[in-house]
Parts: C-alpha cells; sequence; structure tokens
C-alpha cells in the first residue's frame, strides 16, 4: 500500500519551534515527528510513501533519508508555491499508484487504517474519509454520515442547534487515482472545499474510528502530544525502552539528582545533585540540569543548559537554550533555539521568545 503525506505547511501556530526546523521533523520524544506517522503506517502495510513538501524541504529530506531507517521507501515532492490539499496531490500525481492513502502530516493518531481500507474495498468507494468523534463539534466542521456510510453533507461551522453529530474529518483518506481527474492542475485546490463536495452521492464514504487522534499544530497540543506518548495514550514503540520506572534512559548519562517517571533522556544527560526531574518530562541529548533546578512536564531540547535553582513548568526549551541561576519558565512558555537568558528571569503566561534572543540578568519578569 501506498502513502502521500501532506506536509508542505510552514507551521506558524508552532514557531518558534518551527523557525528553524521543519514542521514534519520538530523532535518529539526521541524522534522527528512525522516518523510516528510512518511508524504507524507500516503497521497497516504500507511501505512505500510520498511526502509533498513546501516550506524547508531540504531539510525534511536530509533528516528523513530515503526512509530505509523507518522500513518504508521515502520519496519527496517539492511544491513550487503553496497549492492546498488537492493541489499538492495533482502535483504528486505521477508518482501515485491506482489507490493511495492520503494523510494531513500534522496529525498523530493511532486509527485503524486497516479497517478503514476494509470498508473501503466492501462499499466500492471512490474516496473513503477517516472520522473521528469530538467532545466539542462546535470547533470543527462536520460530517454527516447516511445509514451505509456514505456521505450526506459538510456543515462548517455549526451553530449549536445545527449539530447532530460530532464526526469530524480526521486528516486520513483512501482515495483512487481517478478522484485526480476531477482535481485541477497548477492552481491552489482545497481537497476539503473543492473536491469532497462533487462526490457526495457519488461514491464518497466516511469511516467512524476510534482511537486517539490530536492534530499537534500549536505548542499547547505538542505539549499534550508528548505527555500522551510517554503516558502510553497513543499506540507508539516509545514505551517499550522503558525500564521499571517507566524511564527511558540514553547512554552516557549522569544522573545524581531525582527522576520521575514517565520521562524520556537521552544520551550524555547530566542531571545535577539535588536536581528533581518529574512525570512527563523529555530532555533531549547532552543536557544540563543544574543543581537545584526542577523540570516538571517540560520539553527541554538537545544542549539546552538549565541553571541551578531554576524550574521549567510545562514549557518547551529549544535546543541550545542557556538558562541562568533561579530563573522560572513557567506553563505554556516557549523558548527557540539558542535563546539566552541571564540569572533570575521569569517568564509565564505563554510567553514565547523566538531564536537567539538574548536578555540579562533580571530582565524580565512576568
Amino acid at each position: 500500500m501506498q502513502a502521500l503525506i501532506l506536509a508542505g505547511g510552514e507551521g506558524t501556530r508552532l514557531r518558534p519551534l518551527t523557525a528553524t526546523v521543519p514542521k514534519p521533523v520538530v523532535p518529539l520524544v526521541d524522534r522527528p515527528f512525522i516518523a510516528f506517522m510512518l511508524e504507524w503506517l507500516k503497521r497497516h502495510g504500507v511501505d512505500d510513501a510520498v511526502i509533498s513538501c513546501g516550506f524547508l524541504a531540504s531539510g525534511v529530506r536530509n533528516v528523513l533519508g530515503d526512509g530505509s531507517a523507518y522500513g518504508v521507501r521515502l520519496r519527496y515532492v517539492e511544491e513550487p508555491r503553496p497549492l492546498g490539499t488537492g493541489g499538492a496531490i495533482k502535483f504528486a500525481e505521477s508518482l501515485l499508484e491506482e489507490r493511495v492513502l492520503v494523510l494531513n502530516g500534522d496529525v498523530l493518531t493511532d486509527i485503524d487504517l486497516t479497517e478503514q481500507i476494509a470498508q473501503h474495498e466492501r462499499t466500492g468507494a471512490k474516496l473513503t474519509l477517516a472520522l473521528i468523534g469530538v467532545d466539542d463539534p462546535s470547533a470543527y466542521g462536520l460530517v454527516r454520515l447516511n445509514g451505509d456510510n456514505s456521505v450526506r453533507a459538510f456543515l462548517e461551522k455549526p451553530s449549536p442547534d445545527q449539530i447532530d453529530t460530532n464526526l469530524v474529518n480526521a486528516g486520513a483518506y483512501v482515495l483512487e487515482r481517478s478522484v485526480l481527474d476531477g482535481i485541477p492542475a497548477g492552481r491552489n485546490v482545497s481537497i476539503e472545499r473543492e473536491v469532497f463536495p462533487t462526490l457526495v452521492d457519488n461514491g464518497l464514504y466516511g469511516y467512524e474510528s476510534s482511537g486517539y487522534w490530536l492534530d499537534i499544530g500549536t505548542p499547547e497540543r505538542y505539549l499534550q502530544a508528548t505527555h500522551d506518548i510517554l503516558d502510553g495514550a497513543v499506540k507508539t514503540s516509545v514505551p517499550d525502552g522503558y525500564d521499571g520506572r517507566s524511564v527511558a534512559l540514553g547512554s552516557g548519562t549522569t544522573v545524581e539528582g531525582r527522576l520521575v517517571g514517565p520521562a524520556h533522556v537521552g544520551d550524555g544527560v547530566t542531571i545535577a545533585r539535588g536536581a528533581l526531574v518529574s512525570g512527563r518530562t523529555v530532555l533531549g541529548r547532552n543536557v544540563s540540569i543544574g543543581a537545584g533546578a526542577h523540570v516538571d512536564g517540560a520539553v527541554v531540547l538537545d544542549g539546552a543548559v538549565v541553571g541551578a535553582n531554576t524550574s521549567i513548568t510545562h514549557a518547551i526549551v529549544g535546543p541550545g537554550v542557556q538558562l541562568g541561576a533561579s530563573c522560572r519558565v513557567g506553563k505554556g512558555v516557549v523558548l527557540g533555539e539558542g535563546v539566552v537568558l541571564g540569572a533570575e528571569n521569569h517568564l509565564e503566561a505563554g510567553a514565547r521568545l523566538f531564536p537567539n534572543v538574548s536578555l540579562p540578568d533580571g530582565a524580565i519578569k512576568f
């Protein structure tokens, strides 16, 4: 089975994480984000994947290569300009087989693609959408189904009195190549707005899936995805590396402080005496945690240095960041690559600092 992964967006909502790294390969726990998608696809028989890239495309190729590390053949197409979801599929047409899975590249999920494909075959569909039930349907466009699972209608931004389903598009489609004939070439096309409606009553079906599903397009959802992976709420191979404390510990690490799982600690990390790294935290390679520091439910990426008595709580610290002593980095804060904070700086309320910003001692206290 073949897959086409749509990964051409700039990831603007994830900035500053995506200011220097393409969104598909932003580190998530212990691997590039899109590696979780490749692992999921492989479990369901996909051995050939095409990645449709745009922004910083060379960075995606450089990290993922030919896919051999993930057991999947990888090829790439690079959009000359943003072409939308439908335009990107059309642009990749020469590489696509008669049937292909099309996937939005910013979703973490473990829905059952095998059953979706089986339903697609049973119904003789031209295109089958994976649908997932959500707790707050008002925040999404909804999909109404007939009794045979064919799509009856789409409902965008429903008012409370219009909501009669909680099913939303999960960003995974089984698509027959014939659908591409209806997509105009050479321009921006939204498959959701311009193609799906033409297939209502003409071969468009929905597959009501279950399982885990999350769009990780914001820092808040990136942290949620991290916590859910560590907790095992979504099916991945990460917990396979845990010891009896639910900790994955890299080689060459030195832990003199306290480390509480679930947590993932990369190679060459140092946790000084008196420091506490508490649950659902990720420390990248060669991170240094100073004496008396406390890191809780946070992501601290490769090479970051955390000063003595500094606290980081439910925040994201980019690679190479240097935090002085007695800093406080609070919930929702995101520090871009290479940020330097002097001692006793306090950041709260979702503050974001872009790469290479440098602040002296005591410069900011939210």
